[in-house]
C-alpha cells in the first residue's frame, strides 16, 4: 500500500497546486491512496462545500484538519453533507464531525484518525496521547492489524516526537502537520512507524507560511492584527510524503518527501 500525503492546502493557490500537481504524481509514486490536511483549504483558514469538493476533484481521497476546523460556518453543512474529512479526536465527544474513520481501499482497512496537540495550541483539547489509545482500543476488534495513520497538527517538535515514539509499532504512521514548513526527519522509527514531525504545506512559495508576507511584517512592526491574504496566483511550494506500508505486518518500509516548485 503506497499512501501519498500533502501538507496544509493553503487557499486558492494551494488548491491549484494541488490540482496541478496530483495527475504528475500519480504517474510518478502511483499512490493508492492520496491524503491531505485540509484546515486551510478556505482563504487560508478552515473549508467550505466548495473548497472541500474542489480538491477532491483534484484527486484527493479524505482529508484531515486542526485547530481551524471551526474557522468558518460553512464546516456544519460539510460536515451536513458526510464529505470525506475527520476533525481532531480529541475534540468533545458532542463536537460535529468525526475524528477518525476507516476507509476500505484494495480490499484493506486503513484507520485514518486526526489528533490535535496541546502545546502551544488552542483550543487546549484532551490529551492526544490517551485518545489516541482509546481508539486502538475501540477499533481493535474491526482492523486487528490493519493499516493505521496518524494526523498529528501540533506546534511543538518535542510534542510531535513524543507522540510518534510512543505509538511506534501501534500504527503505521504518524505524520505532522500545522506549522507549513517541512522538516527532514522523515524516517522509520525502530518498531516500524513511518514518521515525520511536519509535512509542510502547498502554497505561495514567496509567503509567509502560505500568507501574504506584507500583513504580517507589518504586524510584527506594529502589533495590530492584520487580515491573512491568500495569494491567488505565483510559484506554489508542494509539500508531501509518500509512505510505503507492507500489505502483511501492515508497518511501514519506507518514508519518502515529495517536494516541488509549480507556477500557478
Amino acid at each position: 500500500m503506497r499512501i501519498l500525503f500533502f501538507g496544509d492546502i493553503m487557499g486558492g493557490l494551494g488548491r491549484a497546486a494541488v490540482k496541478k500537481i496530483i495527475p504528475q504524481y500519480k504517474k510518478r509514486y502511483k499512490p493508492d491512496l492520496i491524503l491531505a490536511n485540509g484546515e486551510n483549504l478556505a482563504h487560508l483558514k478552515g473549508m467550505t462545500p466548495k473548497t472541500v469538493k474542489e480538491v477532491l476533484d483534484s484527486g484527493i481521497d479524505y482529508l484531515t484538519n486542526g485547530n481551524h476546523f471551526f474557522g468558518r460556518k460553512e464546516i456544519i453543512e460539510v460536515v451536513n453533507k458526510k464529505m470525506p474529512i475527520i476533525r481532531p479526536a480529541n475534540y468533545p465527544e458532542d463536537t460535529p464531525g468525526q475524528g477518525y474513520v476507516i476507509i476500505k481501499k484494495d480490499k484493506q482497512n486503513i484507520l485514518l484518525i486526526n489528533l490535535l496537540g496541546r502545546v502551544f495550541l488552542r483550543p487546549v483539547l484532551d490529551c492526544p496521547f490517551r485518545k489516541a489509545e482509546e481508539i486502538l482500543k475501540k477499533t481493535k476488534a474491526n482492523l486487528k492489524k490493519n493499516i493505521i495513520i496518524v494526523d498529528f497538527h501540533a506546534e511543538a517538535t518535542s510534542e510531535k516526537a513524543a507522540f510518534g515514539y510512543w505509538l511506534d509499532g501501534k500504527v503505521s504512521a504518524v505524520v505532522g502537520t500545522h506549522t507549513h514548513v517541512p522538516t527532514a526527519d522523515n524516517k522509520i522509527l525502530s518498531k516500524g512507524t513511518a514518521y515525520v514531525t511536519d509535512i509542510g504545506m502547498v502554497g505561495a512559495s514567496d509567503s509567509i507560511i502560505g500568507a501574504a508576507k506584507e500583513g504580517i511584517i507589518r504586524s510584527y512592526l506594529t502589533q495590530i492584527p492584520e487580515p491573512l491574504i491568500s495569494p491567488q496566483e505565483g510559484q506554489a511550494t508542494i509539500n508531501a510524503v509518500l509512505i510505503e506500508i507492507d500489505d502483511k505486518s501492515h508497518l511501514s518500509k519506507k518514508i519518502i518527501r515529495c517536494d516541488e516548485e509549480v507556477l500557478i
